[in-house]
């Protein structure tokens, strides 16, 4: 694990003291009703478990990965631990690469201290915006509150719900709140199963990450003013040549390699077939047990569809996103398609091993994948 203070390319105890101090505050509840959304939200996530895998026929074998119930702050501190984790290996190298630099430590550091700052200021704007995520790489960490997702021995990953989020989007959209609070649920649930009911998947996506974080080859200081400048970009803020209007690839443009880029390929596939599987069962299972679930579809695909405002545009462009999102939409017509042509059971031989995942054209053309795992389909 990296060490605590800010000799790290990111100062992550200062990214989380960020976010928290600006975070935006949550919509106005009494703590009786936050108490009531926390302990709904809760039943709601061991209900999803049951109705997700009896419409999916994925089973976890009893095994088991905790439920946090977030606010905002808390949100950013947990998947600050989880970019320590997945990070733990360049930092590793950055580390033993700035040994052998004059000055090399001191600099890193300072980057450090700039990159926190402004990494916590971007997970505070996203704080506001998640309703769930399953957290697939992070371990039970003893900084969170007891109860909700402590070192308690359980395997790695963990569900998130921001129970402030959900809150505030109910009310926006206008939808019933048990209805809506439960379908949020069935789609974090489904990414729970995903990763517990198919043990290697973890591993497999663990083992790309690390692919593609062993073809970085940089010197520290280049890397964290990469690191900055990612960091700007998602902010919506322009780098020095730069109009303002998102231009420039963010993120994106620490991809330096062919080899990068077709590990990028092949985790934007899995990825988008993950998501496309949530919302298929998400609202494969909703009509059975969400009795509103047609408005609530209607309302967030309409939000979803015209309530992007320039600063998500910019976070988009700046991520180098803009195409990959069409991909996450395919997901779900790729599983929707596979599922009309061999069955639920069919589909499920995508769980299988690495082999039998879909590739990036397979995706955009699921009747490929049908051909080549199921020939006697094609």
């Amino acid at each position: 694990m990296t060490s605590p203070g800010g000799n790290d390319l990111v100062d992550w105890n200062l990214a989380v003291a960020t976010a928290a101090r600006v975070a935006r505050p949550g919509p106005e509840v009494s703590r009786a009703e936050a108490r009531a959304v926390v302990a709904e939200l809760r039943r709601h996530a061991a209900a999803s478990e049951r109705h997700v895998r009896a419409f999916t026929g994925l089973d976890s074998g009893g095994a088991d990965t905790p439920v946090l119930v977030v606010d905002r702050p808390g949100w950013a501190r947990a998947n600050v631990a989880g970019f320590r984790a997945v990070l733990t290996p360049l930092t590793d190298r950055m580390r033993e690469r700035r040994a052998s630099v004059p000055g090399g430590g001191a600099l890193t550091a300072v980057g450090g201290k700039v990159t926190g700052v402004e990494v916590g200021m971007l997970l505070a704007f996203l704080s506001s915006r998640v309703l769930g995520q399953y957290e697939t790489f992070a371990p039970p960490s003893p900084d969170l509150p007891a109860g909700d997702g402590g070192d308690t021995g359980a395997p790695p990953g963990r569900l998130l719900l921001v129970a402030p989020n959900i809150v505030q989007v109910e009310r926006e959209l206008d939808v019933h709140p048990h209805d809506f609070r439960l379908w949020v649920c069935l789609h974090e649930e489904t990414h729970r199963t995903q990763f517990t009911a198919v043990p290697w998947l973890r591993d497999h996506l663990e083992g790309e990450i690390r692919s593609f974080v062993a073809e970085a080859d940089m010197d520290p200081a280049t890397l964290v003013e990469r690191v900055r400048q990612a960091a700007q970009s998602l902010a919506g803020r322009p780098r020095d040549g730069e109009n303002g209007d998102g231009g420039g690839n963010g993120v994106i443009d620490l991809v330096q390699t062919p080899t990068q880029r077709a590990i990028l390929d092949r985790v934007t596939a899995v990825m988008s077939l993950l998501e496309g599987h949530a919302d298929y069962v998400m609202d494969g299972v909703g009509p059975e047990v969400v009795p509103s679930v047609a408005e609530i579809r209607e309302k967030f695909t309409q939000r979803r569809r015209t309530g992007a405002g320039r600063v998500d545009r910019l976070l988009r462009r700046a991520l180098g996103m803009d195409a990959k999102l069409r991909q996450y939409r395919d997901g779900e017509r790729f599983v929707r398609t596979a599922v009309e042509r061999v069955g639920m059971d069919g589909f499920n031989r995508v769980w299988t091993s690495p082999n039998t995942l879909p590739t990036t054209e397979e995706i955009s053309h699921p009747e490929r994948w049908v051909a080549r795992t199921h020939p006697g389909n094609a």
